[in-house]
């Protein structure tokens, strides 16, 4: 997929219900007719929206106006639609929307107001303002269409215009996610992972209940790909490589350089296969066979194209990191915990292979050294070097997407990554203490059932990550 359409804000349908038989009321009077109020008030709510693409049909009065909306929100492709009632209004328009609309993402609001600004309506203008504020109304009046007709993936808020305001922007989030995912590709390089059976995904399900369409690439195209890299771009890398990073003594160069091309194809892959999210079997024997090392470095491209790069086959990880780099726009690791330290309330994690090491704030973080774990192997690069990273300390978002009886679990927690030295050769990893008591954090995760791999990410995006799973029917597990 395009970058610009992964980087794109979230596009807003946006539904504003009001009276037919008011709108003309209040002619004359100090502050307009109830259609020229509730046109100012349009504008006003349009000037809370700017972090969205919004589609405006203008305002529902009539069956031709709703007609007119469902049409643009289709045609326009909206990731959801708010809907909101100005005031009581006849709700044949509303139903024929419930009715009629194709399914997508709904939010349901009501914004409450602090006070009124009459105080009785004795005065006509006053009453006009009366009927224009009878929001409450005309919310309830439409509330009980929902159930009754049956509309799925409908969220109902209620509070002050900023309350719902920020509401609105985590729902967008997530239905932007959930539009993004249907248009996505996954490459599979090159099968499952026989390791680890509890990876293995079905490519089915996988496209009809998250999105995206599954390829399988050959290790044979892979190592095609990587002799055709050029001396010109395998230079450019290299040179790039050695002069953000330190390079550990021991590293042979003939072996760096290997390395380098091997991850360039990877990005070639993935650029050839238009692949947002490249799943890589990188223990599989004949790809050791064929290319002689597994790739250690994460190229730019994928950040460059907001896409991922994941290693050992497991697509729900892919997919779970996918969906973290969609959702923040940052750098996204991939980790395993390894081991418990209850005197320290913390927990060892991380992953070999590539992981994605290019934040421009970290790169102290990064030493190009040996893949040590495969150094005494047979294969022809044995002990390749790769980026060797103690992942940045700060509050992380981990995060992980299990298929289970067709079903997706969604799990999510918090962790503070912890400042330190690099520790664990051929891993790159970090210390992480969890919020809660690190026994208690694991315990969950096991009582709920999972894998090991989790997506690790800068910020807390347990809301967005909630309304995901809402809106993509996944099951939702809090670790808290």
């Amino acid at each position: 997929m395009d970058s610009n359409q992964k980087n794109r804000k979230a596009k807003a349908g946006l539904l504003l219900i009001a009276s037919p038989r008011f709108k003309n009321l209040g002619e004359g009077l100090p502050h307009g007719t109830y259609g020229e109020r509730k046109a100012i008030q349009v504008e006003e709510i349009l000037g809370t929206l700017d972090f969205l693409d919004v589609v405006f049909p203008g305002i529902v009065y009539e069956r031709e106006d709703v007609g007119r909306a469902m049409e643009r929100f289709y045609a326009e492709k909206v990731d959801f639609v708010i809907a909101e009632f100005l005031s009581w209004s006849e709700d044949f328009a509303w139903i024929r929307f419930l009715r009629d609309m194709p399914e997508l993402p709904m939010i349901f609001v009501n914004v409450a107001r602090e006070r009124m600004v009459f105080r009785d309506t004795l005065d006509e203008d006053d009453f006009i303002e009366y009927l224009c504020s009878g929001t409450l109304v005309g919310s309830l009046e439409g509330s009980g269409s929902l159930p009754r007709i049956g509309r799925k993936h409908v969220r109902i808020v209620m509070g002050s215009r900023a309350e719902v305001t920020e509401q609105i922007r985590t729902f967008a989030a997530a239905a932007r996610v959930r539009s993004l995912l249907r248009q996505s590709n996954l490459g599979l390089l090159a099968n499952y992972n026989e390791a680890m059976w509890s990876t293995y995904v079905d490519p089915y399900n996988l496209f009809t209940k998250i999105g995206p369409e599954i390829h399988f690439l050959p290790y044979s195209t892979y190592g095609e790909v990587i002799d055709s890299v050029s001396d010109g771009a395998l230079n450019a890398y290299c040179d790039e490589l050695t002069d953000r990073y330190r390079m550990m003594d021991d590293v042979d160069p003939e072996k760096f350089r290997a390395s380098v091309r091997a991850s360039i194809g990877l990005a070639e892959m993935a650029r050839m296969s238009d692949s947002d999210i490249l799943v890589f079997n990188d223990i599989d024997q004949a790809m050791f066979q064929l290319v002689g090392l597994r790739a250690g470095f994460y190229h730019p491209w994928f950040n460059e194209h907001t896409s991922m790069l994941v290693p050992e086959a497991d697509t729900g990880a892919g997919l779970i990191c996918y969906i973290l780099k969609l959702l923040s726009g940052k750098h996204v690791n991939f980790l395993e915990p390894f081991h418990i330290e209850s005197e320290f309330g913390t927990f060892a994690g991380g992953h070999a292979g590539p992981n994605d090491h290019n934040d421009p704030a970290w790169q102290q973080n990064v030493v190009i050294a040996r893949d040590v774990r495969f150094a005494k192997t047979s294969y022809r690069y044995a002990g390749a070097p790769f980026a060797w990273y103690r992942i940045s300390p700060g509050r992380k978002t981990l995060a992980q997407l299990i298929e289970e009886n067709g079903r997706y679990k969604l799990i999510c927690g918090m962790a503070e990554s912890l400042p330190g030295d690099h520790i664990l050769a051929t891993y790159s990893h970090s210390i992480f203490r969890p919020e809660i008591p690190v026994e208690r954090f694991f315990e969950q995760i096991l009582r709920v059932g999972s894998t090991q791999h989790f997506g690790v990410v800068d910020g807390d995006y347990r809301r967005e990550l909630k309304e995901v799973a809402a809106l993509m029917d996944f099951d939702f597990h809090p670790i808290e």
